[in-house]
């Protein structure tokens, strides 16, 4: 098995775009996405000491990505952010529900929110996404939650594009409008 080998010096230029567009997706601010892709190369630059070579670079940051966002909506999603939070949420515009596959429980997180209350969200929204319509939910879990592919969604389940994306779309919208008479 061959490990894979870190190469900081082409990060910028092989990756850059990349982790940019996955955050611009979740949340929805070139600025804030830009400062997190920034953030990821900062502690993909401290924590290469720890990189042990069984994923590949890219798969790596994107993880170290997966955190910083989390992080971001941790920290505005803190007591003295929730009523922004919600105000923003609140509204009825295509990024509703973005952020929620972002909010499942971490009990290994070191940031303000409780295990409990980590657990709590985990519940809710597994709970609401029980309730979506079969094929939504498994559309949803599948893209957002187990991080399958467009392409191999679409194969497996015989979809094109346009339809995972629109039912992606509706589970997202579906589950806010949940979460937010059940946990909010």
């Amino acid at each position: 098995m061959t490990l894979h080998q870190l190469n900081p010096d082409l990060w910028v230029d092989s990756y850059a775009d990349y982790l940019f567009n996955f955050a611009v997706g979740r949340v929805s601010d070139a600025e804030v996405a830009k400062d997190l892709v920034s953030e990821t190369f900062l502690a993909g630059l401290k924590s290469a000491k720890n990189y042990k070579g069984d994923a590949a670079e890219r798969t790596w940051l994107i993880a170290i990505l997966k955190r910083k966002v989390i992080d971001h909506y941790r920290k505005i999603n803190s007591k003295k952010g929730k009523a922004e939070v919600r105000m923003s949420y609140g509204s009825s515009s295509d990024s509703d529900g973005d952020w929620m596959e972002e909010q499942v429980a971490d009990p290994f997180s070191k940031t303000e929110n409780s295990t409990m209350e980590n657990e709590e969200l985990g519940l809710a929204i597994q709970e609401c996404i029980a309730k979506l319509p079969k094929k939504q939910a498994q559309v949803f879990t599948m893209k957002t939650i187990q991080g399958i592919s467009t392409e191999d969604i679409c194969n497996e389940l015989g979809i094109n594009p346009s339809n995972l994306w629109v039912m992606i779309h509706r589970a997202r919208t579906a589950l806010m409008g949940c979460l937010n008479q059940n946990w909010f």
